[in-house]
């Protein structure tokens, strides 16, 4: 899809009008690497607007699928920082 800018314009309010997410901006910007340098657009630029679909996975974390070398028994444990690692022999912390 094309979209004509209009004076004022910026990555940001283009990828919210056109995404919903300003936060998209960086697919914008990957798909018109010619306009990267401008912040704040003249009238008249045609910039292209990809489908995003299959471009973004919105999914979490948690609802991909487990890749099928990872053992799902596997125990893990969170230290004090709540970042997640293996419980080794002995315990989690030795």
């Amino acid at each position: 899809m094309k979209y004509v800018t209009k004076k004022g314009d910026t990555w940001s309010k283009i990828a919210y009008e056109q995404y919903g997410s300003e936060y998209l901006m960086t697919v914008l910007l990957d798909y018109n690497q010619q306009y990267r340098d401008i912040v704040v657009f003249p009238h008249g630029i045609t910039l292209e607007v990809p489908d995003i679909e299959g471009i973004i996975d919105d999914k979490p974390f948690w609802m991909k699928e487990v890749a099928e070398d990872v053992d799902e028994t596997e125990e893990v444990a969170t230290d004090d920082t709540g970042d997640i690692e293996d419980v080794m022999e002995g315990g989690a912390y030795g």
